[in-house]
């Protein structure tokens, strides 16, 4: 058994993000990784978009971090050469109902501390000929990111002072003990950990973790709902030159348009909510089928798709940690005085704008592991 201080569970986006805070603050940290890489789930399965902090309500966590990640985030990739585009993007009304809705969202944005921009229809189709809206929201701020190139920044920071990555290294169980927690990890090299600290960052997977973890209070861990979220590739031209968004959707913010970083287009994600809460069990397989939903609602706002333009992506899910299926959902921290565990902190229901808080949710983590 090797005594160590600190172990963070999970090398996506946030668990190295963790990671990078915590040993830039001085502590020693183990990353221990189930795949063969890192950022191969979630943080591999996303928009790749930096969010402005727009959708949240007022007080959350999502809020909060997702405006402080944001900037952070664009000074962070400056620092370090990572790319990062402000390319804006317009969340667009099509009708009278979701013009409406609109106005909802300004309030909410504002009171995040968010900046937008309110358009007519004429004076958004003016920036976009392609679009049909009677009306629209612009938020400069929101950009796009090299998801990979933002987790291989982080991973270099942590290793720079002195974290070190175990891939293939998957939790099996655990247990609170009187000098520490113990992990016991697989893999072709099993090994046996005994950690003063350790932060659950492993997202699909952190309620499973937990539950591993003889001594966690089985009240603090929330149930899961997944939900899946379907990507289309446009085999076109790109049609605009921002970001496109719809009104928001249950469960998510509509099947909206992005660009990867060589400038290609995509739709999705869509919503599809799925009858297991088995990480394991996700088939990340894209329907053809799906299209024919993705033609409809990309035509609300771009009548001109032309039929066949669609290919299927990719596609990736949401950990939801409630049996309520509703896109307002919160981030979940939960601090020892939660988990039930001295030292043992874990994070729940990290979707969406998971990746622009990252940072931010670093220095959380780093602040109250301080303060245990």
């Amino acid at each position: 058994m090797e005594q160590v201080d600190v172990v963070v569970i999970g090398a996506g986006a946030v668990g190295l993000a963790v990671a990078a805070m915590l040993a830039e603050a001085g502590r020693d940290v183990i990353i221990v990784e189930a795949g063969p890489a890192i950022g191969m789930v979630t943080s591999a399965r996303n928009s790749e978009v930096i969010h402005a902090g727009i959708y949240y309500p007022e007080g959350s966590l999502k809020a909060r971090l997702c405006v402080e990640g944001r900037q952070a985030l664009y000074a962070w990739c400056a620092a370090r050469g990572v790319t990062a585009r402000k390319v804006g993007k317009l969340i667009v009304a099509t009708d009278d109902a979701e013009a409406a809705a609109l106005d909802g969202l300004h309030r909410k944005a504002a009171a995040n501390g968010v900046d937008l921009l309110r358009l007519s229809g004429a004076q958004a189709m003016a920036m976009e000929p392609a679009l049909s809206c009677v009306a629209a929201l612009q938020s400069p701020e929101t950009g796009i990111i090299d998801s990979h190139g933002l987790m291989l920044s982080y991973l270099g920071v942590a290793e720079d002072h002195g974290a070190m990555l175990a891939l293939n290294t998957p939790v099996l169980s655990g247990a609170a003990e009187a000098d520490g927690i113990r992990l016991d990890c697989g893999g072709a090299e099993p090994m046996t950990l005994k950690a003063r600290v350790v932060v659950n960052c492993a997202g699909l997977w952190a309620q499973r973790v937990s539950q591993s973890i003889a001594g966690v209070d089985p009240a603090s861990v929330p149930p899961l709902s997944l939900a899946k979220g379907n990507y289309f590739d446009l085999t076109t031209a790109p049609p605009f030159r921002t970001l496109v968004y719809p009104v928001p959707v249950n469960g998510g913010l509509g099947v909206h348009y992005t660009v990867d970083m060589g400038g290609r287009g995509r739709f999705g994600p869509d919503v599809e909510w799925l009858d297991h809460a088995d990480p394991d069990r996700v088939d990340y397989q894209v329907a053809p089928r799906r299209g024919d939903v993705f033609y409809d609602a990309v035509r609300r706002y771009w009548p001109g798709l032309p039929d066949g333009a669609l290919a299927p992506g990719y596609a990736g899910c949401r950990p939801k940690p409630h049996p309520v299926r509703a896109a307002a959902e919160d981030f979940m921290v939960q601090t020892p005085s939660q988990t039930g565990v001295d030292g043992l902190f874990t994070l729940y229901g990290i979707e969406s704008p998971g990746l622009t808080a990252s940072l931010a949710l670093g220095r959380l983590v780093t602040g109250y592991v301080a303060e245990a």
